[in-house]
């Protein structure tokens, strides 16, 4: 969590109606935790990282603090060209960094369109830069923007596509890659790091921040689902050439263009097959919702090396209601954990990380039960890809204790548990 702080405190921004964004020094930057608001810290604070976005919020309106007081304030009009609406700013920051605060506004009438599916995270203006309240949670480069070349992306994926037109699961990530900018697909067509293996069109929940299935008239989704299931054989003319000559080689089944993998587990335990048969080098993974802990320890006989389990809280009340699961829960997940540890496999939680909900005491709480109950490996912090005001009326979140604040939560959760890891991305693990 180190690094550049601003040297002075950094002032509010906020939008045009045509999209200009600005900054206004007559109020300082906020942050919000759970609709909590105040003002970050210099130690929460980095410049803005390369390959983040900045988003302006419809039918938001920014809130700011007073100088000097602490106080937050509603900017509801142009400071500039008084009249003039205007409407609040988020950073969407580059992967391997956390949240710290939200953006700080305030959502006007009841019409308001659900945001889309992103991260929302405080951003300010102060010594002619950018910064955003957050901090780099994996130093791993896998997805840093300085990675990429796009002119040699394009040439390599059109090149590996046209040479292998057969395979369905190369022509579906070729549109990820190139339609979609996914970033596991972008690094399997350049030949590095970690690779994406989709294999499931059908899911056995409804997330409510699912990224590929959203219901008309919702927040729309980020990507298309893959429409098929691949044979083994597709899956391995992606997987092992990748696991031989890739550095660091990771393949992971269960993507944001897919739904459940694990009901694809039959396919997955003969994909395994096929691809150790021919190299045992690399990790393979399973990026999962561990619903189905039968099918979660046939995986482990099979050869998968590592398993991340995505959760958004560990109350099971929470965890029901925003994967609004079909015929399982908090338990069975659990049970996954266990599985793998039994058969001393890698354990990843994919936790999602909100301001000011992740770090309320009652989750941090229900968090470490389940950590000295269970003892995954690895936290994957991750920022809910969601509107932060729906998500907490999805979970039904009522405002409690004061929350931790997420460096502390994070500094908390290492004095108890010092074998835990934490970071961002799938470790590679051989």
């Amino acid at each position: 969590m180190t690094g550049a702080h601003p040297a002075t405190t950094p002032s509010l921004l906020f939008a045009t109606s045509t999209g200009e964004i600005l900054d206004y020094a007559g109020l300082s930057m906020a942050g919000s935790a759970a609709g909590r608001i105040s003002a970050p810290e210099p130690e929460d604070l980095i410049e803005l990282p390369p390959g983040s976005e900045l988003f302006a919020l419809p039918g938001r309106l920014p809130i700011g603090i007073e100088p000097g007081s602490q106080t937050p304030a509603l900017l509801n009009t142009d400071p500039y060209q008084p009249g003039k609406p205007i409407q609040a700013v988020a950073a969407f920051m580059a992967p391997a960094h956390t949240a710290i605060f939200s953006a700080a506004y305030q959502t006007e009438g009841t019409d308001v369109p659900i945001l889309p599916l992103f991260a929302y995270t405080a951003v300010g203006w102060a010594d002619g830069k950018f910064w955003v309240a957050g901090f780099r949670s994996d130093d791993d480069c896998r997805q840093d923007a300085d990675q990429l070349n796009q002119r040699l992306l394009n040439r390599r994926t059109r090149k590996h596509l046209n040479q292998n037109k057969n395979n369905r699961l190369i022509q579906h990530l070729g549109t990820c890659c190139l339609t979609y900018g996914c970033p596991a697909a972008r690094n399997y067509f350049l030949g590095r790091w970690e690779a994406p293996l989709p294999c499931s069109p059908s899911c056995n929940a409804a997330c409510a921040g699912c990224i590929s299935l959203q219901p008309s008239g919702c927040c729309p989704s980020t990507q298309d689902r893959i429409v098929f299931v691949p044979t083994a054989r597709e899956i391995a003319e992606v997987a092992v050439p990748h696991l031989e000559a890739a550095p660091r080689a990771v393949v992971s089944f269960g993507q944001g263009c897919e739904g459940e993998p694990l009901l694809q587990s039959r396919l997955i335990e003969k994909s395994i097959g096929l691809i150790r048969a021919r190299t045992d080098r690399g990790t393979i993974n399973l990026n999962t919702n561990g619903s189905l802990p039968d099918a979660v320890e046939q995986l482990a006989l099979a050869g998968l090396d590592s398993i991340r389990i995505s959760l958004n809280s560990a109350q099971a009340e929470h965890h029901r209601l925003y994967y609004r699961p079909k015929g399982f829960d908090l338990t069975d997940v659990c049970r996954s954990i266990a599985v793998m540890k039994r058969y001393g496999r890698h354990v990843s939680l994919n936790y999602f990380i909100l301001p000011g909900c992740t770090d309320d005491p009652d989750e941090f709480a229900a968090l470490s039960a389940l950590i000295a109950e269970y003892r995954p490996d690895y936290i994957q912090l991750r920022n809910l890809n969601m509107d932060p005001e729906y998500y907490l009326r999805v979970i039904g979140y009522r405002e409690g204790a004061t929350p931790l604040g997420i460096r502390n939560w994070v500094r908390q959760l290492k004095k108890k548990f010092p074998a835990l890891r934490f970071g961002y991305y799938n470790p590679p693990l051989r």
